[in-house]
């Protein structure tokens, strides 16, 4: 069970400001969730036949040609020199580019 505890936890870790009336609605939803998923775990699933991929349909990765159209070779190119990369940027240090900080906390 979700507590209002929780919620404000989560909500801190995220960064997100909830009013009282938007943590517990939260603490309704959260629980309402939980509950459900409690429900279906009661399920016997036993009999039910495992559930294909929707991509299985193109033919699964084993098969010939299963993936062709997602996979590539992985080929190995030359990467952007490092004064090239830096060349442009509004401030680095010879190595790294330098950017403002973005988190405060």
């Amino acid at each position: 069970m979700v507590t209002d505890k929780d919620v404000s936890y989560v909500a801190d870790l995220a960064h997100l400001e909830l009013t009282a009336e938007e943590r517990t609605r939260m603490l309704k939803d959260l629980n309402s969730i939980l509950d459900y998923i409690d429900r279906l775990n009661e399920l016997d699933t036993s009999d039910v036949e495992p559930m294909e991929q929707v991509a299985s349909r193109y033919g699964r990765r084993e098969e010939a040609g299963g993936f062709d159209y997602a996979m590539r070779e992985d080929d190995l190119l030359p990467c952007l020199p490092r004064e090239a990369a830096l060349k442009n940027a509004p401030a680095s240090d010879g190595t790294f580019f330098k950017v403002p900080k973005v988190i405060e906390r």
